[in-house]
């Protein structure tokens, strides 16, 4: 098999959703001083690569703790969509005609402009589309900051407001990964590994990971 990284590097500085949390990085132990490392970390359950859970959103979601381990490790197919506007909707139609897999993930293919202003102006998913995925039982992820609109100075007026594709995917128990990166080499169906931080919260970081058989990858 082949495994691919898809997760930002967590570091210090790095870009957050607007009013999240900062992450903060600094040494708590040296080797001069204490002869051994230790580095003290402070960030949102939310920060860099990582996995919604319904709690997120939903008054009486379940926790990340709620879930077995198994759900973390997904049947997924890609759904390519890029080449769209900035802080344009994906619309139904661009939902493969069946599915058979367990999360469906949206190659936007924003991930190049992460760490800059135009990160915040990535391609969201319709209200529609999420629900369409919800019914047909699909976790979903997206290599942006968000599977809805992120406020910005470019926001316009008739965009969604508050959450509506998190609540109709969140809603219906369903998971959500964000902030994936690096989906251009993987073929349309893969495995996804996205197993959170042992955080029994709204959501967590994630190493997630990409697997693709021998087979796929000749």
């Amino acid at each position: 098999m082949t495994a691919y990284d898809l997760s930002h590097e967590l570091e210090a500085g790095m870009q957050t959703y607007p009013g999240d949390p900062a992450v903060r990085a600094r040494p708590h132990a040296t080797f001069a001083a204490n002869g051994h490392r230790v580095t003290a970390l402070e960030l949102g359950s939310h920060a860099g690569t990582h996995v919604d859970a319904p709690s997120h959103t939903e008054a009486d979601g379940r926790t990340l703790g709620d879930f077995p381990l198994d759900v973390f490790c997904l049947s997924a197919r890609v759904v390519d969509v890029r080449g769209l506007a900035p802080r344009s909707p994906i619309e139904p139609d661009r939902l493969p005609g069946s599915t058979d897999a367990d999360a469906l993930v949206f190659r936007t293919g924003w991930d190049v402009h992460w760490g800059t202003d135009r990160y915040l102006d990535h391609p969201y998913l319709a209200a529609r589309t999420a629900e369409r995925c919800a019914e047909r039982g699909c976790h979903v992820g997206v290599d942006a900051l968000s599977v809805d609109p992120t406020p910005s100075a470019n926001a316009a007026d008739d965009e969604p407001s508050g959450f509506p594709a998190h609540h109709a995917l969140l809603g219906a128990d369903r998971l959500v990964v964000e902030n994936l990166t690096g989906l251009d080499p993987l073929p349309e169906r893969f495995e996804l590994r996205a197993y959170p931080l042992a955080l029994d919260a709204d959501g967590a970081p994630v190493r997630a990971v990409g697997v693709v058989p021998e087979t796929e990858t000749r």
